[in-house]
């Protein structure tokens, strides 16, 4: 059964750090592109970031870029986001999504704060 569970998400204060994980079970996250989108309360979910099957970066969104890494650790079958610099603009629910099939395979999500 393929599925993708993110973790890491939690309540962190502007300019800290968090490390958002996307493990995917029952196919190989190399075979396939995947992406990081966020959904902030009211707002439409927006591209974050992606990195390729070949292991390369799609890109990142404006509102990101320099802060945040996607990464991927073939041997966990894990791909990560790594978020530096935190602004409180970036609370929101991250979700990760494998290009696979018509609709892709999505995960859970994991909430993300940023507040002192």
């Amino acid at each position: 059964q393929v599925q993708l569970v993110e973790s890491g998400g939690g309540l962190v204060q502007p300019g800290g750090s968090l490390r958002l994980s996307c493990a995917a079970s029952g196919f190989t996250v190399s075979d396939y592109a995947v992406y990081w989108y966020r959904q902030a309360p009211g707002k439409e979910r927006e591209f974050v970031a992606g990195i390729t099957s070949a292991g390369g970066t799609i890109g990142y969104a404006d509102s990101v870029r320099g802060r945040f890494t996607i990464l991927r650790d073939n041997a966990k079958n894990t791909v990560y986001l790594q978020m530096n610099s935190l602004k409180p603009e970036d609370t929101a629910v991250y979700s990760c999504k494998a290009k696979m099939g018509v609709n892709g395979a999505w995960g859970q999500g994991t909430q993300v704060t940023v507040s002192s």
